[in-house]
């Protein structure tokens, strides 16, 4: 782990090298290796600590008793997961966080976080509003995708994600982070009825796409409100 590499990750924003070193001490940081699909927590685990990937990506997903997942969304390098959770340690996990490829994992204590040291050292300090950052906008990301999932229509839950991924990444030309399955999951629909509903929109002139990368029609536009 290079000490300049966490200072690109949002929680660490604005610190310098040299501090974070020492925090990571202050912290009780440690660093734990994950193969691909192996379980990083279990949903009923209890926390106390939140996980920053080093390296990989770890998967969010909640599977029903039936068996069915919901993913909710990946953690890639320099994100963090697990955070509310570790915030609220009596309570136990709804989902499982599980590597999405070989992952290192490094882990920090969040009750350490939120507790200065006695020097209240402005470093620790904008370490906490670094995490009440990165808390609100994960927030902000899961407003998102109850809107997307509020649609009535898997066309109007497409049409709703495909459109704001056009906006954030400024183009009507983009690359989405889901393989199909995963898509279907996000968007909590059958995959085989979401395949059939991307080749009809595609048919009809809405959209063009190869794998994961998709372009948006203007035709698209005017059904976006209505679906």
């Amino acid at each position: 782990m290079k000490i300049e590499d966490l200072c690109q990750s949002p929680l660490f924003y604005h610190i310098e090298p040299k501090d974070i070193e020492g925090l990571l001490n202050c912290l009780g940081a440690y660093t734990r290796e994950y193969k691909k699909g192996e379980i990083i927590y279990s949903a009923l685990d209890t926390i106390s600590a939140m996980g920053l990937v080093l390296s990989g990506q770890v998967r969010i997903e909640q599977t029903d008793v039936w068996g069915s997942q919901n993913i909710f969304g990946y953690i890639c390098e320099g994100q963090v997961f697990g955070e509310t959770y570790a915030c609220a340690p009596e309570e136990k996990l709804m989902v499982d966080a599980i590597a999405a490829k070989d992952s290192s994992i490094l882990f920090l204590n969040v009750q350490k976080v939120l507790t200065t040291c006695s020097s209240a050292c402005v470093f620790h300090n904008r370490l906490i509003a670094n995490l009440l950052t990165v808390m609100a906008r994960k927030n902000l990301s899961l407003s998102r995708k109850i809107n997307d999932i509020s649609r009535r229509s898997i066309r109007g839950r497409l049409l709703s994600y495909l459109s704001f991924q056009a906006i954030q990444n400024g183009s009507n030309t983009f690359t989405i982070p889901f393989n199909r399955q995963e898509l279907a999951d996000y968007l909590c629909v059958d995959r085989s009825a979401l395949s059939k509903e991307l080749g009809k929109m595609e048919q009809e002139s809405l959209i063009t796409f190869h794998k994961n990368q998709f372009s948006l029609h203007s035709a698209a536009r005017e059904l976006l409100f209505t679906k």
